[in-house]
Formats: structure tokens, sequence, C-alpha cells
């Protein structure tokens, strides 16, 4: 008769589990659509939701089990100390990740889906709890993170975002001309990427070399826009400069035939 309570417990422990997430989940979902809230701020409070109710559920069915081996669960956490049980458990780095973790969320440090710097991993939060932040490296490893470990946190996902990009040339080009020609290609890019949210444009020379000059772009664009645009820079500017290059080879060579 004991097993077969405790496979009942066991059993509507995960129903209420499965229910009670889905019920979550739509709520926020309709909430978000009320609100008007980010993707992200929804996911983030929608994943500590369903953890307090995990950690709750979970404390009600240990106290059920207890009680059905005839385990009285109140007067074994009032013989052994409420202070001792939370020692033995470990109970102060939970309260700590607690208690981080509350801060994070309150203060809107950070959402789900963000690109975040935080106790050495860099990489996009996939879930926000009472306990651990979820961090996916670039490489795909997937970095589970004690929130009270969370001393600092760079979060790169808020505000403009700069895309950088250095171009060497010769010191025998015309700086004048190669900044012009970039230029050009940088507007051209523009035209056809919407992540850039100002610029790109030519600074001008950057630094020296022993045998080129560095000239630097700089663009803002929209947050995770920042290396696309990079990319398309590179690649836009690197044709301009080839395709100058073949029009003054071209100009030469029938200059030197007349």
């Amino acid at each position: 008769m004991t097993i077969l309570k405790l496979v009942v417990t066991l059993l509507v422990f995960w129903i209420v589990r499965a229910v009670g997430k889905k019920f979550i989940k739509n709520t926020f979902t309709k909430v978000q659509v009320k609100r008007k809230m980010s993707a992200g701020r929804t996911k983030t409070l929608q994943s500590l939701a369903i953890s307090v109710y995990s950690y709750v559920l979970f404390f009600i069915t240990l106290v059920i089990i207890l009680g059905i081996f005839n385990i009285n669960a109140a007067g074994l956490i009032a013989g052994a100390g409420i202070v001792g049980l939370a020692i033995g458990f470990g109970a102060q780095g939970i309260v700590s990740d607690v208690v981080t973790g509350f801060f994070l969320l309150l203060e809107k440090q950070v959402d789900v889906g963000d690109y975040v710097t935080v106790a050495g991993f860099d990489g996009v939060v996939e879930d926000v709890g009472l306990r651990t932040m979820q961090i996916r490296s670039f490489d795909g490893t997937l970095n589970y993170v004690p929130n009270r470990e969370i001393g600092s946190l760079s979060n790169h996902s808020r505000g403009s975002m700069e895309a950088l990009v250095d171009i060497a040339i010769p010191y025998s080009d015309n700086i004048d001309e190669a900044v012009n020609t970039i230029q050009a290609a940088c507007d051209a890019v523009k035209e056809e990427n919407p992540k850039i949210v100002e610029g790109p444009d030519v600074l001008g020379v950057q630094t020296f070399a022993s045998t080129e000059i560095t000239l630097r772009v700089i663009a803002k664009t929209e947050a995770m826009g920042q290396w696309k645009v990079e990319r398309d820079l590179r690649k836009a500017i690197k044709e301009a400069l080839d395709a100058k290059q073949e029009n003054d080879e071209n100009t030469y060579a029938e200059r030197s035939q007349e």
C-alpha cells in the first residue's frame, strides 16, 4: 500500500508540474501581448516563475512522501534545528544565489537572449533561474553559472553596438582617394543593411606601420548586428579597392600606349 501511495504521489507530481508549466507559459504569452513586453523579458520572468513553482511543488511533494513513510517533516526540521539543517544542505550558497538572482531581475540587468560577459564566460543568455544563469557560448557550449558568482556583468545587448573595421593601404596610395573610395563603399552597405543605426564613416588614418597606413571605419549598429556589418564592410571595401586598383592600372596602361 505504501508503494502504491508513493507511485500515485509521484505521478500526481509530474502531472501537476507539467500542467502548471503549461499554464505559466500561456499566461506569460498573454501578458506579453497585453503589456507589450519584449520577448527576452517575457522569457526571463517566465523562466523565474517556472523555477519558483517547481521548487515549491517539489517541497510539498517531499513533505507528502515523508508523511507516507510516517515521518513527521515538521518534527524533523524542529529536531535538527533550522540553522543546522540550512548549513547541512549548504543553504548559505542557495540563499546567496536566490538573492543575487532576485536583484538581477529586479534591476533588469539581463534578459533571456542578451549577449553578456559574466564570470569569465562570453555568450547569449538562455535561461535565468533562481539559482543559476545559463549562458550559451558561441562555440555551442552551455555554461551554468551560479548567481552568487556573478560579481560583475557586462550586457552587450543594451543600446547600439559599434562595428569597427581597419583597412591597411600602402604608402604609395593617395590617402584622400582611398578615403573617398572606402566611404562610397560604406554608403552602399548602409543602403542595403537595416541593422546600421549610424554611419559607417571613415575616421581617417589610425596608425602608421613600416609599409602601410591603417584607415579606420566605424559604424553604430543594432545589438548583435555588429559582426555581420563588419563582414559586409570588409567585403564591400575590398571589392571597391580592387576595382579602383584595376581602373588605375587600366588608365596607366592607356596613357603608356599614347
